[in-house]
Formats: structure tokens, sequence, C-alpha cells
């Protein structure tokens, strides 16, 4: 499906991109849900990559909640740059090690509903107008939307399916 254009369009794509990969993962018994990924990725399994997108839910929400009030969020996050967002990624891996996949299936689900209450309480203008808010800069809430939700889902879906054949 393409990128999304339109709320309608976003809260369903973020909603099938979502149940598609819980879908895929739930299909698979414990032992399967638990095992390595080959070497390659920093992502090694399920685990990994629920708590990656899950944390990056968190940023999102926090970036809105800042912008909202009228100031500046940190992007991506203290201490990182869009340039230095592989380290970011790094530290997040680090972060969530010691965290069990069913734990990291409960955060998940329970920030993607705080990003999707976010998208429901918008206008379809709200979302998609350009430069409607100072602190989306040139670009629109629903593209960080996107990013943070059905892109990130089948990134995720894509990683998952790989390193199981």
């Amino acid at each position: 499906m393409p990128r999304p254009k339109s709320k309608d369009e976003l809260v369903d794509l973020s909603q099938k991109n979502f149940d598609k990969l819980f879908q895929f993962i739930e299909e698979m018994d414990e032992t399967e849900q638990n095992k390595e990924f080959p070497e390659g990725t920093m992502n090694r399994n399920f685990r990994d990559v629920l708590a990656h997108l899950h944390h990056w839910h968190l940023m999102m929400l926090e970036w809105y909640e800042v912008g909202m009030a009228g100031e500046k969020p940190i992007m991506p996050a203290k201490g990182y740059s869009w340039k230095t967002t592989p380290e970011l990624n790094h530290w997040i891996w680090k972060k969530y090690q010691n965290t069990e996949l069913s734990e990291a299936k409960s955060l998940l689900k329970d920030s993607f509903a705080q990003i999707q209450e976010i998208i429901e309480k918008h206008s379809n203008e709200e979302l998609f107008e350009k430069k409607r808010y100072k602190w989306t800069g040139t670009t629109s809430l629903g593209a960080y939307l996107i990013s943070a939700t059905s892109s990130h889902y089948d990134w995720a879906f894509k990683l998952i399916k790989k390193a199981k054949k």
C-alpha cells in the first residue's frame, strides 16, 4: 500500500501493519519466538525489534507533547542527531537487553495505543498540512506519525521475516 495521504489511510495502514507484524510473530511457538537471528543485524531477536519500535513510539510521544506545548522538542533524542541515529538505536538496543519478550510485546501494544490516540484526535488537515506546527518544520505531523507507525512496522516485519528464513 502506498504511503498514507489521509487520516483514514494512516489509521488503516498503521493498524494493518501492526496486526500483520504481531500475527506473524504469534503464529510461531515460544521457542521460535525466542531464537536468535542470524549474525549481521544489531536487533538479534523479536524482543530487540519490538523494544526498538516501542522506544521510537516513546520518542514520538515526547516530541508531540513538547511540540504541541509550543516548545521545540529535542529530536531524535538528547545527545543525538539524525546523523547519529545508528548510535541512538544501539543505545535503545542496550537499554532493553534485560527485558523479556512478553514485556516488550506489552510495552509496544501500550505505546501503539497511545500513538493511535494522537492520530484519532486530529483532523486530516491537522495531520497532513505541511508547516502547520512549528515543531514539525517543513513537514507534517502525519509524516512523523507515518515514520513512527506504518513504515516502521513494515521495516520490522521485513527484518523478522528475513531473519526467520
